[in-house]
């Protein structure tokens, strides 16, 4: 199974989400060896600028996680293999309408990372992963808590397919 993160320019919440389900994926083969899935995961942004680097406050929070995000080089949409995935998470409905709109034929495959997992919580957007970007490190940390909720959520689902 390939899974691509969705947001804008991929130095934020995309890449966050992208290299904490790679963290997760390894730590639930290591404690459930029944968990044989073959899933690759890749992210990209509607607007990102190839090869730019995710930003301070990512870095920094995703070191909390035990994540390493230094190596992560943003991707542009128009450059990535998008068409290859099996299954496309965008952090906000905006860039899920854009990725339909754009590639009409990935609609079945494409949901908000929230809508995906079913993730709903009193008090949080319901919808959407609202874009850290340019926000103090507090801002990052509950980005990154929605975004690990999610792929907990997500992990639990794959771990039921096979």
């Amino acid at each position: 199974m390939k899974i691509m993160f969705i947001c804008s320019g991929n130095i934020c919440r995309s890449a966050m989400a992208h290299w904490m389900l790679k963290k997760k994926i390894e730590e639930t083969k290591k404690e459930n060896t029944n968990f044989t899935n073959e899933i690759e995961v890749y992210s990209s942004g509607t607007s990102a600028f190839t090869g730019d680097i995710p930003t301070e406050e990512a870095i920094e929070v995703m070191k909390e996680y035990e994540v390493d995000l230094t190596k992560h080089r943003a991707t542009n949409m128009a450059e990535s293999n998008i068409k290859n995935m099996d299954l496309i998470l965008c952090a906000t409905n905006i860039h899920k309408m854009q990725i339909v709109s754009r590639y009409p034929e990935l609609k079945e495959k494409t949901f908000t990372i929230k809508e995906y997992a079913k993730y709903n919580e009193e008090g949080h957007d319901q919808i959407n992963i609202n874009d850290p970007w340019g926000y103090n490190i507090a801002t990052y940390r509950y980005c990154a808590a929605e975004i690990e909720k999610c792929l907990e959520i997500l992990i639990k689902e794959l771990e039921k397919t096979k």
